[in-house]
């Protein structure tokens, strides 16, 4: 049974790509997105299975509307993909106050506000899941991704909450956690003016593997997208879904060191109990 998606940031990217490959499947989609024109070409291919609606992540109120809508037009929408978000980047020093709180305000506070704007429809139609499109940046860092970091980490936190929330209206997440993937995600990075004390720091050298393309890419788009939609229709999915060996191993490291560190820090956490 075909099902109805809808999209955020669905013109360029990972959501662009799986809002192609939803409607060549016979998929019903709502594709949400900043500048609707960057998909006329597509709609007109697709007249009966897409519905394209303007969407500010940056602003609540139209947020809510754009909602509002999509289920109006669709009735029913069986999955949510928050993808909409982009990345900041520069060691924290040179950031400026506007790019923070666009950063923030774009990639964590408007993918919260996301949710919570579909939750009472999910809810009242018995059920839905919820795919966040985070990254391998919501477990690990890089220097220079701090407030990228920040929000991905924040959303994940926050789905880990809400998730046990609404698990009882049948409303599930998944969390896929891309590690580096040739999506254009690096042309978009929002930089900061470089600060010439930062040159050769950790900070200095990934501005330069970036900038030189040294900085190692190998996720797929197309086989990262397929398995986010693969995953999306399973009946017991995972929670989180790690995508790509960079993200897989990355994660992985930080996790055993966490837990080696957490570890070794028994006695002491254990000492600070009411005796």
């Amino acid at each position: 049974m075909n099902k109805t998606w809808l999209i955020t940031g669905a013109s360029s990217g990972l959501g662009r790509l799986m809002t192609e490959k939803l409607l060549h499947k016979g998929e019903r989609v709502i594709a949400a997105l900043r500048q609707p024109d960057k998909l006329r070409e597509l709609q007109k291919r697709y007249v009966t299975h897409l519905k394209v609606l303007p969407i500010e992540m940056t602003d609540t109120d139209t947020l809510r509307t754009t909602v509002s809508e999509a289920f109006a037009w669709a009735g029913r929408i069986d999955v949510v993909v928050s993808n909409a978000g982009y990345g900041l980047f520069g060691a924290a020093e040179e950031l400026d106050d506007q790019q923070i709180g666009r950063q923030l305000a774009t990639n964590l506070t408007g993918s919260i506000q996301l949710i919570r704007a579909v939750l009472p429809f999910l809810r009242r139609q018995g059920g839905g899941r919820i795919l966040q499109v985070s990254s391998e940046g919501g477990q690990i860092a890089y220097p220079n991704f701090s407030l990228y970091h920040a929000s991905k980490w924040g959303i994940e936190g926050f789905i880990e909450a809400v998730s046990q929330e609404v698990a009882e209206f049948a409303i599930d997440f998944i969390i896929a956690e891309p590690g580096p993937t040739a999506t254009g995600f690096a042309a978009g990075l929002d930089q900061a003016t470089a600060l010439p004390c930062y040159g050769n720091t950790a900070s200095g050298r990934m501005r330069k593997a970036v900038s030189s393309g040294e900085f190692e890419i190998n996720g797929d788009a197309d086989k990262t997208v397929e398995m986010m939609i693969n995953c999306a229709i399973e009946k017991q999915p995972p929670f989180r879904l790690p995508l790509g060996s960079t993200a897989f191993a990355n994660i992985k490291k930080a996790l055993q060191a966490r837990l080696t560190m957490l570890e070794s820090l028994e006695t002491i956490a254990c000492s600070t109990d009411r005796s």
